[in-house]
């Protein structure tokens, strides 16, 4: 007789891995052969799993086609069981899978635009934050303004790729024009991935914008942001940048440190 988790473990792989042995005699047939109906509650598993994964990355679909998605998914799900009982935390390590995955290789950007898919993803799923009071910033003396820490807000997400991955995700798009093309030759791309009220959105960065946003993701004061955007920039302009962020709703809080 198997112990519970014995008994679950035992499911799974006869889910996942379709290996019935250990589980079969623990399936009340009821007039349905025991392998037929492990096979419904397995099709049943990776149909929704698929749909999971087709609902986050429909670029990635249609740069390869239903049937190739569909080998591409249940390979996946046989590599990657779901973290978490929430169907929304499934598919975070689609990328990086087809990366590894032998049939993409001729597509070396595809990865690239599956993470930027689940980037879209995450920050459509983040919380909501109620924007700054411009009130405190203007209290902040001036000869304290290199001690402000800047907080991103929740829905931000940062990403770099030596693909136009941007152009490949918009070309895709329902409403693009038939004709869009993209010429792999322009070369890669910096992004803020963000959502502004109930809009998800997609900004290009420039070297020192992304150096700065990237050192404020990690807690940086201003002044140690400014001097790592301005390796990148010598001309950098702070002010700019952060009338920019304030209008796309992407800064959630500052504090002093």
């Amino acid at each position: 007789m198997l112990a519970l988790h014995e008994l679950q473990t035992a499911f799974v792989a006869a889910m996942v891995y379709a290996e019935d042995a250990d589980v079969a005699d623990h399936v009340r047939a009821d007039g349905i052969p025991v392998a037929e109906r492990l096979a419904i509650y397995r099709n049943n598993i990776f149909h929704d799993l698929r749909e999971a994964l087709r609902d986050v990355y429909p670029v990635v679909e249609r740069l390869v086609g239903s049937d190739f998605f569909n080998t591409a998914g249940d390979c996946y799900i046989r590599a990657h069981a779901s973290p978490s009982g929430d169907i929304h935390d499934f598919g975070a390590f689609f990328g990086d899978f087809l990366s590894d995955f032998e049939p993409a290789r001729t597509l070396p950007y595809l990865a690239d635009t599956a993470r930027l898919e689940w980037l879209l993803h995450q920050a459509f799923h983040a919380a909501g934050q109620a924007p700054p009071s411009l009130a405190t910033l203007a209290a902040v003396p001036p000869d304290r303004y290199g001690s402000l820490r800047f907080v991103l807000h929740q829905s931000c997400r940062l990403f770099a790729s030596r693909y136009p991955v941007l152009r490949i995700w918009q070309a895709n798009q329902p409403d693009a024009p038939a004709d869009a093309t993209v010429d792999l030759a322009e070369g890669g791309v910096r992004l803020l991935v963000h959502r502004n009220e109930f809009t998800l959105c997609v900004e290009p960065l420039t070297a020192g914008e992304y150096a700065l946003l990237h050192a404020f993701a990690g807690g940086a004061v201003v002044s140690r942001a400014l001097m790592e955007a301005s390796v990148c920039e010598p001309e950098f302009d702070l002010a700019a940048f952060l009338q920019r962020l304030l209008a796309i709703g992407a800064l959630a809080d500052w504090l002093l440190a």
